[in-house]
């Protein structure tokens, strides 16, 4: 197994932080990124496509993540949180990180798309 990073997900609605009165809502993600392959591997770049539930794309493109490029040893797993706004109370996320190996080989793992909801969302 050569190149196998696991992506693994958790979101949260920030009530304190949303506006739902004003179209805003703010999530919080928790994700864990876990080297699986057998090479060590540095996060270089991240790419987001954020949806809301008008379809309204945001796209962000950036190096690392939360400040950081983390460099995952075989069986190494890096957390980290972050979050976003939306103007509906459901939206998605997903994309993808671009990763280097040691010998200089840039690769992709993909980030499976995940839902962003309130608890509002579910009472639709």
């Amino acid at each position: 197994m050569t190149n196998a990073i696991d992506v693994a997900v958790e979101t949260f609605y920030i009530e304190d932080q949303s506006k739902p009165e004003q179209d805003f809502y703010v999530f919080a993600y928790t994700i864990t990124i876990t080297n699986e392959g057998d090479e060590a591997a540095t996060l270089l770049r991240r790419h987001w496509v954020i949806k809301d539930f008008n379809q309204k794309v945001l796209e962000v493109k950036g190096d690392g993540v939360v400040g950081e490029q983390p460099r995952l040893l075989p069986g190494e797993a890096f957390t980290y949180t972050s979050g976003t706004s939306l103007e509906t109370d459901v939206g998605t996320m997903m994309g993808s990180y671009t990763l280097q190996t040691d010998n200089g080989e840039e690769f992709d793992a993909s980030i499976p798309e995940f839902v962003l909801a309130s608890p509002q969302a579910t009472k639709h």
